[in-house]
């Protein structure tokens, strides 16, 4: 919003609002943004994937550059810092962790992020799952395997810190070894788990926390070590959902209850398929007949 300004000689001027973000859509800020990225392309200390190359023509390395500006102005950082932490895997945009830790601790609204180690004795043998390529259905298949963690200790970490101003400890789901086995993190192969174990756990509590309370520092984006440790399971399309489900194959025949638990063999009950209400009883076989008594006649 505009805000009057008093001047030395009693004269009131208008300030100009500072303008954060740019509009694509605005010929004049793009046009600026434009020489901007150009300017970011030419240079020799960002990314490949942002600077002009043979295999990275220009127009593609400034569109990437502009991708990386915006982001920059909506979470306040610099850009030159975001095209250096901004990594693509897998064709998906992630943070590295050692961003998102400082982004965390300079954003002004927490106190710098600690973490708490607690070791909960040795895991022992531990089912996972894995998922295997199976040449018959040429995809992938989920096979339960054992990790054999007898020597291995079992360490959980939590991240945790306060707002500032607030004594409310704001802590992440604690992560474990033995759930980086279960969810197939630890045992993937070129997984840093196993030779970098306490590191690999303080990164994965800190993004843990991150998303939990201040999401908006991520953007939604995974760290690079969560991309990296997505299992890749085969694509199986759902054609119905539960309710259309049930709706077709739900009431296709009629049910009978034995309400005698086997103990009656005289009646059958019959329940309306589409109602569910009991609609007659029907016997099973006749029952005998008790014979009348007949006169006798008399003398």
């Amino acid at each position: 919003m505009n805000e009057l300004q008093p001047k030395n000689n009693n004269a009131v001027v208008v300030s100009q609002p500072t303008q954060v973000g740019f509009n694509f859509f605005d010929p004049v800020q793009f046009d600026t943004m434009q020489r901007v990225c150009k300017l970011f392309a030419s240079s020799e200390l960002v990314p490949e994937m942002y600077k002009v190359s043979e295999k990275n023509p220009i127009e593609k390395a400034m569109a990437n550059c502009m991708i990386a500006i915006e982001i920059a102005q909506r979470i306040g950082a610099s850009p030159l810092m975001v095209m250096q932490n901004m990594v693509p895997i897998y064709g998906k945009p992630s943070w590295s962790s050692k961003f998102l830790v400082a982004t965390v601790n300079t954003c002004g609204r927490f106190n710098p992020l600690q973490y708490r180690f607690i070791e909960k004795g040795m895991l022992g043998m531990v089912d996972y799952t894995d998922y295997v390529w199976d040449n018959a259905t040429r995809s992938k298949r989920a096979v339960t395997k054992q990790f054999d963690g007898k020597k291995v200790m079992d360490i959980e970490c939590v991240a945790f810190t306060t707002a500032k101003g607030s004594d409310k400890m704001l802590e992440s789901s604690p992560v474990s070894v033995r759930l980086a086995i279960q969810e197939g993190w630890f045992t993937k192969n070129g997984s840093k788990w196993q030779t970098m174990t306490r590191q690999m756990l303080m990164y994965r509590a800190a993004s843990f926390w991150t998303s939990a309370y201040a999401p908006e520092l991520s953007m939604g984006m995974k760290t690079i070590e969560e991309y990296q440790d997505i299992q890749d399971v085969e694509y199986q399309e759902i054609k119905d959902t539960p309710e259309e489900e049930r709706k077709n194959n739900a009431n296709k025949e009629q049910i009978s209850m034995d309400l005698a638990d086997g103990k009656d063999k005289t009646t059958k009950t019959v329940v309306d398929a589409q109602t569910g209400e009991i609609k007659s009883e029907i016997p099973t076989e006749e029952a005998p007949k008790t014979e009348e008594p007949q006169n006798s006649p008399s003398f």
